[in-house]
């Protein structure tokens, strides 16, 4: 009884602070402007179905995706021995689920397997990142100490939780053998090392007890970290490809005040429509981060921090300050600051501001955390969305983040600036005149005349 009620507040306690963090989370992406998603719903799910659940852009990589696709899988169907040690752990049973038959035994030998699978996959993975040292895994200034640091404790999380799992498994089996009760199931890993711990019963009870608690406790802290950590992204990566935009990537969105302006000019009787009640007139691009949509700051959430946009930016291979990796990361940075501001939410509360305040009000995501130098880096040519197993568009986020530079502060460089006026003079980005500007065509003419 004691066990069961202590199971019950760490539970409670595991999933509340969950819950929290989630709302936190929502509470901040609400932070974005709102922006109206369409298109079709066969597509989206389409794409839900082989980018989120197939992974399909991982195997763009074969060997990191196969690692990966043995955690993914892991994870999902490992969650079913964690649901079975839920219901043990409230209602004091041992192995509800063996009431499946020959059901159980194939999800346990599943799960056994894909356990073994999980912790030779962390164990590549952590030497990719300290032995072989891929450059996009540990390059970058972006990449400090704590994304490193971020990574390292996954991955040994994982290994611990499949370990405390065998050990449970193991500790178990040797348990029922011994007479202590009936053990359903096929356990094709565990099973060879039953004798592993002995034939001491108090030790193996120990050993048992210890195993299962490591788990579900490892679990819920999982789950807990998950929210600060690059890996909710195994959360937010759904509902992200699933609003993944649908039209060309060439194509850029419009200012919608911009557009009714230009209507207006070129047709007069053209009604441009008020602006709803309340609101304020929207900025030309965004400075930071409540300028950019919902669904932008969802991408920040969703990045795994692979690299893999950064490492095929033609910018960044040439030595210039861009990664977009980096953009994301910094949008992130700023959202979690920004949301931490209690004048952002709650004005009221504050009569008098702190120098912490006064410095995250004064602090901007444009200069702030991104420089310009790095947004004029960008060729625009969506190598980086392209190649981003989530689908984070990180060139929108850029375009936006220009386009405050260009319409807000006149901030372009002297090339662009000189091109915006002949467009604008001459309607070519050459300095000519359109009446001049077939002039070069004129000593083609005398040539072919002699």
């Amino acid at each position: 009884m004691i066990s069961n009620i202590l199971f019950l507040i760490v539970a409670a306690l595991g999933i509340g602070l969950f819950v929290w963090q989630i709302r936190k989370i929502t509470r901040n992406i609400n932070m974005g402007r709102d922006k109206k998603i369409s298109g079709d719903v066969s597509e989206r799910i389409k794409t839900l179905l082989l980018v989120a659940f197939g992974q399909q852009k991982m195997f763009k990589r074969p060997l990191p995706a196969v690692l990966h696709l043995f955690v993914y899988v892991g994870f999902l169907v490992i969650n079913v021995e964690v649901i079975e040690i839920l219901i043990d752990g409230i209602f004091g049973t041992h192995r509800v689920l063996g009431v499946l038959g020959p059901v159980y035994s194939v999800l346990m030998a599943i799960n056994e397997v894909l356990g073994l699978l999980v912790i030779v996959a962390c164990v590549i993975f952590l030497a990719r990142r300290y032995v072989t040292k891929v450059p996009r895994l540990t390059r970058g200034a972006e990449m400090r100490a704590w994304p490193k640091l971020d990574a390292t404790v996954i991955l040994v999380t994982e290994i611990v939780l499949m370990l405390a799992l065998f050990a449970f498994n193991i500790a178990d089996q040797k348990l029922a053998q011994l007479g202590g009760h009936t053990l359903p199931g096929v356990f094709p890993v565990s099973g060879p090392l039953v004798n592993l711990f002995g034939s001491d019963v108090s030790t193996l009870t120990v050993i048992a007890g210890i195993g299962w608690w490591v788990h579900i406790v490892g679990i819920l802290a999982f789950m807990n970290y998950l929210p600060s950590s690059k890996h909710f992204h195994i959360i937010t990566s759904f509902p992200n490809v699933y609003y993944t935009k649908l039209e060309p990537k060439g194509q850029f969105s419009n200012v919608e005040s911009i557009t009714h302006e230009i209507k207006a000019m070129l047709d007069p009787s053209y009604v441009v429509p008020p602006a709803p009640e309340g609101t304020d007139p929207q900025k030309f691009g965004a400075k930071d981060v409540e300028d950019l949509t919902w669904k932008q700051l969802l991408d920040s959430y969703t990045c795994t921090e692979c690299g893999r946009c950064t490492s095929v930016c033609p910018a960044n291979l040439t030595g210039k300050l861009l990664s977009p990796r980096k953009i994301v990361m910094d949008t992130r940075d700023r959202m979690e600051e920004k949301g931490e501001s209690p004048l952002i939410f709650d004005p009221a509360k504050y009569t008098e501001e702190s120098e912490r305040v006064k410095a995250t009000e004064e602090r901007t995501l444009l200069r702030g955390y991104v420089t310009p130098e790095e947004l004029w880096a960008c060729t625009t040519c969506n190598a980086c969305v392209e190649s981003c197993p989530v689908n984070i568009n990180q060139l929108s986020t850029i375009i936006d983040l220009r386009r405050f530079l260009v319409l807000e502060e006149s901030a372009a460089p002297a090339s662009l600036n000189t091109m915006f006026n002949n467009i604008e003079n001459n309607g070519a980005p050459w300095a000519f005149s359109p009446s001049d500007r077939f002039n070069w065509a004129d000593d083609l003419y005398t040539v072919s005349k002699n």
